[in-house]
């Protein structure tokens, strides 16, 4: 019944205007809704995420119920169901969802009051809080500690929230303990980590771990980019026996915590660790079959590069400071396809990315929607000057030796300044060649060479304005932005690697690209960040980060963490390595005694 009268809410009958046509008649549809009970204005206030009446509207039906708390437990949770039966059918999309989940926040902030009232006035019977509302279950999240992003897992809270959980959220950067102590004393029905970078996945076993040595029986989820179905199962549900669950999505949050409260929890949880069984099973089986070179026969088959294709004498060497560079001009470097995926907005072939998404049957309204709505939020960004973008670049004298890449602090080559590790690949697949980040830098004594590196941010001023949207209820509007600093940091990255090619270091001053050449990599030269894959050790961040001398040349506001994450979290760092033949790769995974050498 809930999702018929949802799909009459949101798309009335054409005949629903009466007594007039043309823009009178549309504007008499428009505010058709107005007409209803209070049950069903909340209701359409909530799904379509309007919150102009929503004081009005929950102070009728306070008036008419008498009791805060039964308008949440009645309509306000009822049109919460509608909207999590609409999102879980395929119906609404994430954008819309966190709007409606700002509208119910609002509802609930405007109702607190009166129910901390009637608390101070009402005794407590048997030790409970009569005003406390009736949730589904309580789920506690946080990002583990040396981890900033949470963008995720704030979709996933909101999601939830829709589905009449309570969700206390701890933020970013928590340490272990903290998370487990709240979660005893809030006597939680489900703990759930977030993590983006891979120091994160030793940091989420670790807190099953303990979660194992407390004797603890609550479910955990695991999600974030850098999580896996294969890393859970084979790393993680060994470590604790009370269920440990990888999530893919926002999406798929809602159907594992019902599972894990419901009475078919051993059931669920029993089907999980089978399924996890096998996945780990198969993980090693394959192990056993996997052929490798030894690092001795992998380095001599690493590539054979042009040195005659070195490229010039930079411009520029050192470091340099850029500090409030103009958001206008970055803004037109962004690629908004990944923008799109954060929402869980997917187009289907040949639909899938930005701008071909528009025309996508099922998707392409609800993006259109949300892409002028990131376009306001820019506008608006760059009038009141909310984000900040700063970055510092650097060119120095380099050479390869062996594996790994030295970089010199002037042109003699005499001092060495810091040194890159490389990891080479090394999993025999029938391949002639196994590349190292060095094999794109001259050897040592063949030819002087360079390489350059940047770390940026989009997000200065992000965190203090997200708070304050948080204040005021507006958590769509929170979300948007950190979305809108993740895609300038991106694209600040993309302008500040043209301005090395063609002005900095100068190695490509006639370069004259589209963005969308820029997009599919059509530029000379390459700009791997430290801690993917073809270097996936993220403490070559820490390296970077002290040859750029970012500490004091931010003056602080650019922070690498414990974890080598970098604050703001809509940051990007990366080397820039120019030889023509240089090109993206994967080390994937190396064997013991590269592991020992490396070491």
């Amino acid at each position: 019944r809930f999702l018929e009268f949802a799909e009459q809410v949101k798309n009335p009958p054409k005949n629903s205007a009466q007594g007039g046509s043309g823009g009178g008649a549309a504007q008499n549809a428009k505010d058709a809704w107005r007409q209803g009970t209070y049950t069903e204005r909340l209701h359409h206030a909530l799904i379509h995420g309007i919150d102009k009446f929503i004081d009005g509207d929950v102070e009728e039906a306070r008036q008419d119920l008498k009791v805060p708390l039964v308008v949440i437990e009645g309509p306000l949770m009822q049109g919460m169901g509608i909207i999590g039966d609409l999102f879980g059918a395929g119906k609404m999309f994430l954008p819309q969802v966190i709007k409606s989940a700002r509208v119910m926040k609002k509802a609930v902030a405007y109702l607190t009051p009166f129910m901390e009232e009637e608390k101070r006035a009402a005794a407590i019977a048997a030790g409970e809080d009569p005003d406390q509302p009736k949730y589904n279950g309580v789920v506690l999240m946080a990002t583990v500690k040396g981890d900033v992003h949470d963008i995720g897992k704030n979709i996933v809270g909101v999601v939830l929230g829709c589905n009449n959980y309570k969700v206390i959220d701890m933020g970013v950067m928590v340490p272990c303990d903290k998370i487990l102590e709240r979660a005893i004393a809030e006597k939680v029905d489900v703990v759930g980590l977030s993590g983006l970078i891979t120091p994160s996945l030793d940091e989420m076993v670790y807190v099953a771990e303990q979660m194992k040595v407390r004797g603890m029986t609550v479910p955990l989820m695991i999600g974030g980019a850098t999580t896996s179905k294969r890393h859970t199962a084979v790393k993680m549900c060994t470590k604790y026996d009370h269920g440990v669950i990888h999530v893919l999505d926002a999406s798929r949050s809602c159907t594992v915590v019902s599972a894990v409260l419901s009475s078919e929890k051993q059931s669920y949880l029993d089907d999980i660790k089978d399924e996890y069984k096998e996945i780990r099973e198969e993980y090693y089986s394959t192990l056993v079959d996997k052929k490798w070179k030894t690092l001795g026969q992998a380095q001599g088959m690493k590539p054979q590069i042009d040195w005659s294709k070195v490229p010039p004498k930079p411009k520029f060497i050192g470091n340099l400071m850029i500090k409030d560079h103009p958001i206008n001009e970055i803004i037109e470097f962004i690629d908004w396809t990944p923008f799109f995926q954060v929402y869980q907005l997917r187009g289907k072939y040949p639909n899938r990315d930005y701008p071909a998404i528009f025309k996508d049957e099922r998707v392409g309204e609800e993006a259109k929607r949300l892409f002028e709505e990131a376009k306001e939020m820019l506008e608006w960004v760059v009038k009141e000057n909310i984000l900040q973008a700063s970055g510092v670049v650097g060119i120095w004298p380099a050479n390869s030796v062996g594996d790994d890449i030295e970089v010199y602090t002037t042109e003699d080559r005499d001092t060495v300044a810091c040194k890159f590790y490389g990891l080479r690949q090394q999993l025999d697949m029938g391949e002639s060649t196994y590349w190292c980040q060095s094999d794109f830098i001259a050897p040592k004594g063949v030819a002087p060479d360079y390489i350059a590196a940047f770390a940026n941010t989009g997000g200065l001023g992000c965190h203090e304005q997200r708070q304050k949207f948080e204040a005021t209820g507006d958590i769509d509007k929170a979300i948007l932005l950190e979305a809108v600093a993740d895609r300038l940091a991106e694209a600040f990255a993309e302008l500040i690697h043209k301005k090395i090619r063609t002005t900095l270091w100068g190695y490509a001053p006639d370069e004259n690209l589209s963005l969308d050449d820029l997009l599919k990599v059509r530029y000379q030269g390459i700009r791997p960040a430290p801690g993917y894959p073809s270097q996936p050790d993220h403490r070559e961040k820490k390296t970077l980060w002290d040859l750029l001398d970012i500490d004091r040349l931010s003056e602080g506001k650019l922070q690498l963490t414990e974890s080598f994450m970098m604050m703001p979290s809509a940051s990007v760092s990366a080397l820039v390595f120019a030889h023509p033949e240089a090109k993206y790769f994967s080390v994937g995974q190396v064997n013991k005694d590269q592991v020992e050498a490396y070491s």
